[in-house]
């Protein structure tokens, strides 16, 4: 029976937990649905609601394609950096949805939990545009569930309604570039610590000659005290013999009156 309910777990065949939630971190009902929302205690994938202020949805927008993929850029560019003070960025993925629980939703993986933790609990002290940032950690993980193959693939009949992730894309060249000043940026973090460590091992082994050293040192003093010891020993028994022959040779006051 658990086995069961391990492998349908956030599936569609799961009557208590939300598919929806599960593979996309919202959910149209919000609180009024009739499956739960387990909310993660841990996880590599934080989710910015309602982050991107998409122009296009402006009806007085004037902006051109071309324009509108250049705000964009500037955006994901101004994220992209900030988001890497917290740690390795793997993925940053945006909502380009308009119903209300994925429109301008922002998801971002990290490599290690704890700096999805971090995240979270700073950005949520923030503002960004004016507007105060509302961040959670997300069970979503595998994008590839959570994306509309549909919409990738021009075929999605939904629109901006559709209830998974229609995505929003920062230019190749962009993407690119920031993906190389995140790893350039690591390597000389890497290198930096492997300097460090190297020069602390350095340290530890110059402490450690010295501290053997200075053993040496003690064990060389007490070897010449105990050396000077037996020295003043031999010289106290060579006097004490020196003394008692002395004696036995000397004459005795009955012998001198024979």
């Amino acid at each position: 029976m658990a086995e069961h309910l391990a492998s349908i777990y956030g599936t569609e065949k799961d009557k208590v937990n939300c598919s929806f939630y599960f593979k996309i971190g919202a959910c149209r009902h919000g609180e009024r649905c009739s499956r739960k929302h387990v909310k993660p205690n841990f996880s590599q994938t934080i989710m910015i609601a309602n982050f991107y202020q998409n122009p296009e949805l402006d009806p007085e927008c004037k902006l051109d394609k071309e324009q509108l993929q250049a705000h964009f850029d500037l955006f994901f560019e101004d994220i992209y950096m900030e988001f890497c003070k917290y740690g390795q960025v793997e993925d940053i993925r945006v909502c380009n949805n308009v119903a209300d629980h994925l429109v301008g939703n922002v998801y971002v993986r990290f490599s290690l939990e704890e700096d999805a933790q971090r995240a979270k609990d700073e950005l949520n002290k923030r503002f960004y545009a004016g507007r105060p940032l509302f961040v959670e950690l997300s069970p979503v993980t595998d994008f590839a569930e959570a994306c509309c193959r549909q919409y990738e693939n021009g075929e999605c009949d939904r629109g901006g309604f559709c209830n998974f992730m229609h995505l929003r894309h920062p230019t190749r060249a962009l993407k690119r570039e920031l993906e190389d000043a995140q790893r350039l940026s690591l390597r000389e973090k890497s290198g930096r610590r492997s300097s460090r460590d190297r020069g602390d091992r350095e340290d530890r082994d110059r402490d450690r000659d010295r501290e053997r050293n200075r053993d040496r040192d003690r064990d060389r003093d007490r070897d010449r005290e105990r050396e000077r010891e037996r020295e003043r020993d031999r010289h106290g028994r060579e006097s004490r013999r020196h003394r008692s022959r002395s004696r036995s040779r000397s004459p005795r006051r009955g012998d001198d009156r024979r």
